[in-house]
């Protein structure tokens, strides 16, 4: 694809790209947005570097790919701000959002269409990459038996049992659980991507628990074949964008005592479909 208004890298082949050119502290002309949309449809995650933006810039990028998302669940928020969530680890984190390969909030009846992470501060001495992997290669790959095994399957996503500990005994907080098609077509692309994992799918639906445990578990190992993947270095003031209907991700917590600091925006999205 040709590309008039930035620059775009390819970590690879299969999944990611660094994009140059650009400026996110200055509003977008209407054609380089439009090539930031293609360069995130043909790449699945796309990567800015030495980025200066304020909340409210961060959120104004957001909101030209569409309207923002507030997480039904989330621990902590900017002051003012509650569609940006903190990303945050010290030294007394004894664990990481993220550390599970995942979609962001797939729990939801319709499920976030992407997710703009700026990190502004970094480990020192090196860690805390975040993974891509790509679900249409991992659809791809499957065996012709398999794809036909799992299209018309749906899963259940809920939120209770990651978030549930959260809020105790109080039953007032309704937490998300939905239930979503195993395989779904991208909206844009028209693509068929997996759309199972392992932080938000609990089970699928109409087959006895044993023989659901193992096929998630297949497919969650599958999700994790190493070229399917792309690995992100992060640097202070980066921004990492990502399709979450096409693409999970996973936060490596390896960096620990040392200090890691962002802000996440998230894209709403709509209810997944199966089209044959």
């Amino acid at each position: 694809m040709a590309y008039q208004t930035i620059e775009v890298r390819k970590l690879n082949p299969v999944i990611g790209a660094e994009i140059g050119g650009v400026d996110l502290s200055r509003p977008l002309g209407n054609q380089q947005f439009q090539e930031i949309h293609d360069a995130l449809a043909e790449n699945l995650v796309i990567f800015f570097r030495d980025q200066e933006i304020t909340p409210d810039q961060h959120k104004d990028f957001g909101r030209r790919f569409g309207k923002l998302h507030v997480h039904p669940a989330s621990g902590r928020t900017v002051e003012g701000h509650p569609e940006i969530l903190v990303i945050a680890a010290d030294e007394k984190s004894k664990r990481v959002a993220g550390e599970e390969w995942h979609s962001d909030v797939s729990f939801e009846a319709e499920p976030p269409m992407g997710s703009i992470l700026y990190l502004t501060e970094v480990p020192p001495t090196g860690g805390g990459d975040t993974l891509f992997s790509n679900m249409y290669a991992a659809y791809d790959s499957l065996s012709d038996r398999m794809k036909a095994h799992l299209e018309g399957l749906t899963a259940i996503h809920d939120s209770f049992h990651v978030f549930g500990g959260a809020y105790g005994d109080r039953t007032d907080k309704v937490l998300p659980r939905n239930e979503h098609p195993v395989i779904r077509t991208h909206p844009v692309t028209g693509r068929k991507a997996l759309f199972v994992n392992r932080g938000f799918t609990t089970r699928i639906v109409g087959l006895p628990r044993p023989e659901s445990a193992a096929l998630l578990e297949y497919l969650y190992r599958h999700v994790e074949t190493p070229e399917f993947h792309c690995r992100f270095h992060w640097r202070a003031k980066s921004i990492a964008f990502w399709d979450n209907r096409c693409a999970q991700h996973h936060a490596l917590f390896d960096y620990y005592p040392h200090r890691r600091y962002g802000h996440r925006v998230t894209v709403c999205g709509d209810r997944p479909f199966y089209r044959a």
